[in-house]
This record gives C-alpha cells, sequence and structure tokens, in this order.
C-alpha cells in the first residue's frame, strides 16, 4: 500500500510540475518541468531519507557519540524481528523524534538531544519504539517522499515569483496568484497523502515492542508540553517535514496550523491507557516506570 501511495503522490507532482511549466514557459517550460520532475521523483524515492537527515543537521550515533541509544534502539529492532536501522541525533533542545528511509533495509531513525535530556530511559526507548513502528509499517516512505516534495512545491512558488518578477504587472499578478496557490497547496500535499490513523497505529506498535503503552502515553504527554512552549529552528525552516516527527515541533507561525497532520495528543494518550488496562497494566501515563533496559 505504501508503494501505490507513493507512485500516485509522484506522479500528481508530475503533473503539477508540468501544468507549472507550462504556465510559466509554454511548451518549453513544460518539458523542462517534465525533466526537472523526473529527476525529482528518482531522487526522491532514493534520496529523500538523506535530504531529510541533512536538513536537520542530524549527527550518526557510534561508539563516541550517544552509543546507548544505538544500542537501545538496535535491541528494540532486534526484539521486533526488524534490521537495526542507523540511528541519528539532532542538536535540539525540544524533545521530539522521526523515522526515515524507503524500506526497512534502508531506515534510520532520529532523536533530538532533547528529547534524551528530558525523558526517562523507558520513555525513550517507548517514543524509538514508536518510530519503528513507523518503519515495520512502511510509514516512512509516503512520509519521506511527501516531504521533500512538499518543499518542492514551496520552491517551485518561489521560482515562480523570481521568474515573473522582472516582467511587467501583469506576470507580477500571475507570479503573486501562484505563490497564494502553491504554498497552501504544499500543505495541502502533506495532509493528503499522510493519514492521521498512522499515528494511532505506531502507537499501537510502538507500545508491543517496548511492552508498556504506558511509557509511550508518558512520553506523548512531557513531548506534547514541551513541544508548545520550546522552539525547533529547523523544523521551522523545513515546515514540510513537520509530519514526519512523533509530535507536531511547530508552534511559532500562524502558517504552523497548515501543517498540522498530527492527531490530538490526549485522544493518542486516552487509546494508549485504554491499551494497558485491556492488558493488564495499571497505573498513570506520567507514572510508569518499570525498567527493561537495566
Amino acid at each position: 500500500m505504501g508503494y501505490t501511495k507513493t507512485a500516485m503522490l509522484m506522479a500528481a507532482m508530475t503533473a503539477l510540475f508540468m501544468g507549472v511549466g507550462y504556465l510559466l514557459g509554454g511548451g518549453i517550460g513544460l518539458l523542462i518541468a517534465l525533466g526537472i520532475a523526473a529527476a525529482m521523483n528518482a531522487h526522491a524515492y532514493w534520496n529523500s531519507d538523506k535530504a531529510v537527515l541533512k536538513m536537520h543537521n542530524a549527527q550518526e550515533c557510534n561508539s563516541q557519540v550517544h552509543p546507548d541509544l544505538q544500542r537501545m534502539v538496535h535491541q528494540l529492532a532486534d526484539d521486533a524481528g526488524m534490521p537495526p536501522p542507523r540511528v541519528f541525533v539532532i542538536d535540539e533542545d525540544q524533545p521530539n523524534a522521526f523515522a526515515t528511509g524507503r524500506n526497512p533495509e534502508n531506515a534510520a531513525v532520529a532523536a533530538t538531544t532533547g528529547l534524551l535530556r528530558r525523558m526517562s530511559r523507558e520513555e525513550v526507548a517507548a517514543v524509538m519504539a514508536h518510530e519503528l513502528a513507523h518503519i515495520k509499517n512502511y510509514d516512512t516512505l509516503i512520509m519521506t517522499v511527501t516531504a521533500t516534495f512538499a518543499g518542492a512545491i514551496s520552491m517551485l512558488a518561489n521560482f515562480a515569483m523570481f521568474f515573473r518578477g522582472g516582467r511587467n504587472g501583469g506576470g507580477n499578478i500571475i507570479a503573486v496568484l501562484l505563490v497564494m496557490i502553491l504554498a497552501p497547496l504544499a500543505a495541502a500535499v502533506v495532509q493528503m497523502a499522510i493519514s492521521r490513523s498512522r499515528e494511532y497505529e505506531a502507537d499501537r506498535v510502538g507500545a508491543e515492542i517496548c511492552g508498556n503503552p504506558l511509557w509511550l502515553a508518558s512520553a506523548l504527554e512531557k513531548i506534547q508540553g514541551f513541544a508548545s512552549r520550546i522552539d525547533f529552528d529547523r523544523a521551522e525552516q523545513n515546515p514540510q517535514t513537520a509530519h514526519m516527527f512523533i509530535i507536531n515541533p511547530l508552534h511559532v507561525h500562524k502558517r504552523d496550523k497548515l501543517f498540522s497532520t498530527h492527531p490530538n495528543t490526549e485522544n493518542r494518550i486516552a487509546a494508549l491507557v485504554k491499551l494497558a488496562d485491556e492488558g493488564g497494566i495499571r497505573g498513570s501515563a506520567s507514572n510508569a516506570r518499570a525498567n527493561p533496559w537495566g
């Protein structure tokens, strides 16, 4: 299903690029846009994960860089019967995390330094388990390609403004109209391509991987609180990647509401608490503290 949705998204974006190319340059513009779209399709499929990690200046973990996090993630992946993903850290104070990659064999997870500082070990494990669930469910392919194309739409709007900016007044009006249409469209593409139900499913599978839904419920409650008051500068600079994070990292600008692709956090917590009750796990989300990591 992930491959089908990705193919549909790529086809739609190719048509959009060709249409705008025709508006800007007629037949020649259409052909140029087709070539750009073809190159972007290939790049998005094979390299969009690297592009997203670069956007956030993520540093890969190793024996010197957060080795404990790498060992934790690899142990969780092994318990879930998955290939171990590459593990990255982002130097940002806001606690958050995301997963990327076109399939489980070519995947990566990234956590902010704020997550590692502000969460308990169990909560970090639960967040990483949630991200592994996205990889296991093949969510990351459509999530990562969508981020790349949403950014490309914004780039296209800026290109339209530049291309028409030196023309007469009529050209300026066309450029402004294109920007007004394409900028919100970038957000709309994200919202259409990304189903909010994937977060509930990743919460459920992540809870199974880490072994306790209340750890994830506690983490979500804390992350939401911190995300609402701590700026995430790189996410604000690249809002098209917001849907990839476990909690929406945006809150500074009015435009951020356009990129709201996450379900209500309280509803997610309630679903996890219900899952814990059904599994015979008692206690509140804020005081779940059993520790399998030693």
